[in-house]
């Protein structure tokens, strides 16, 4: 089997008009369905997007092109495909801002990058302001990431009904809007394209992208790894790059780690179609509540955690009920609406709250996970710094302040301030 995916078509108008001329007969398969080789220079586990942007970085920068993604089901069927799709960089500590500019700038060209349309639109993130405390914290992170070269506008309460009219700003409103943080080139993203736009990218360069392949065992003698066991096989490698999200610490128990990790569901939900009704990401401050539009004219939302653990990708009604109250106080008028679907993602939520990126006790072996909320936005970045990592078995300079290594030292990036427990994040 061809290693290489070179003769696939490029997208461009061209093909389109030359596919509307031929009855649409001419296309090719977006990625191989390769079998497993016996081994690999590098394995990345987990098929989500940051996986998949590993092995297409590792390939295209560091010439790592012997490359294997595992997937254990289909491409982006896990949280890259059960998320709110929201792109920002409005982070205020140094270990997260430059990280998640750099996410930022990435997907700023991904898809003239990838040669794939991931429907990146940059409507600019609100983030509410509903009390004099609030205005002053937010006042404070406009500032630290305006010292970091990043994008944010403070705004008062009438600059912020210019933006997002249907909130509630009535004197009866139950979280007054005292103001607001903008982040102009903030937005989202279609989180399909953006797993299949990677896979394509990574098959071009000789990766091979194996789906229906299970992890089931880590191999590991005189403290580096050998290989992984998987339901099609034993694969022999000497680098291993976990990028599976919740399930973070069912593989690391693979290798014999035990991490600062838990895994909590995160729901999120999807209206009835509309007409064009809100044309920014909004998210709400006296609460944890967030949403835009598709393009389809759905509401995406979505808000805190689900209270228990699990590694079910489906959340419980109750948390259903708190999120959509949110969503009513702050814009009445969605009481109108009816309820298309939701669905639940497996977070990975760390200690600290911010995600770690970086080499493990055990040599050949790199950890990306701990993601808690975030994970979408920094898929590019992601992938990027990771790459480097493995590649180079050493830290980039943008995530060395995410390593592992940080709970022992006590150096960690807790972003919220929400301190060392993750029920509070």
């Amino acid at each position: 089997m061809q290693r290489s995916g070179r003769l696939m078509n490029d997208y461009s108008v061209w093909s389109v008009l030359r596919g509307g001329l031929t009855g649409q007969r001419h296309w090719k398969p977006a990625w191989r369905d390769p079998d497993p080789q016996p081994s690999y220079d590098a394995i990345i586990v987990g098929g989500g997007g940051h996986g998949l942007a590993t092995a297409f970085y590792l390939a295209k920068l560091h010439g790592v092109k012997n490359v294997a993604v595992l997937e254990k089901g289909w491409i982006g069927g896990g949280n890259t495909g059960r998320n709110t799709t929201i792109v920002r960089s409005n982070y205020m500590l140094e270990g997260n801002a430059h990280f998640y500019e750099k996410s930022l700038q990435l997907w700023e060209q991904l898809s003239h990058e990838l040669n794939y349309n991931v429907m990146f639109s940059q409507r600019g993130v609100l983030n509410l302001a509903h009390s004099d405390a609030q205005m002053d914290a937010y006042a404070r992170r406009g500032n630290a990431m305006r010292l970091n070269g990043i994008d944010a506008d403070l705004l008062t309460a009438e600059q912020v009904r210019e933006i997002a009219p249907m909130c509630d700003f009535s004197d009866k409103a139950r979280f007054p809007i005292h103001g607001g943080l903008f982040q102009p080139r903030g937005g989202t993203a279609r989180h399909d394209a953006v797993a299949w736009g990677f896979a394509r990218a990574a098959d071009r360069l000789g990766v091979d992208v194996i789906q229906n392949c299970e992890v089931t065992g880590i191999d590991v003698e005189q403290g580096r790894v050998t290989g992984v066991q998987t339901t099609r096989g034993a694969i022999k490698t000497k680098k291993i790059g976990l990028a599976v999200a919740g399930h973070t610490t069912q593989l690391a128990e693979m290798a014999g780690l035990r991490l600062p990790i838990e895994s909590h569901l995160l729901q999120a939900m999807v209206s009835e179609p509309l007409k064009p009704w809100i044309d920014t990401v909004v998210t709400f401050g006296a609460g944890h509540f967030y949403i835009s539009q598709s393009d389809k004219g759905g509401l995406v939302f979505g808000g805190d955690l689900d209270g228990y653990n699990s590694f079910a990708q489906r959340g419980n009604l109750p948390m259903l009920e708190h999120v959509i109250q949110c969503g009513v106080a702050l814009m009445p008028s969605l009481k109108r609406l009816r309820l298309l679907r939701h669905w639940g993602g497996v977070m990975d939520m760390t200690m600290d709250g911010s995600p770690i990126i970086g080499k493990t006790p055990i040599e050949g072996l790199y950890l990306n996970g701990g993601w808690c909320y975030g994970g979408f936005k920094a898929t590019p970045g992601s992938g990027w710094v990771f790459a480097h990592t493995i590649a180079q078995d050493r830290p980039h300079a943008l995530n060395e302040a995410l390593s592992l290594s940080r709970f022992e030292t006590g150096a960690v990036l807790d972003e919220r301030g929400a301190g060392p427990t993750p029920g509070w994040h």
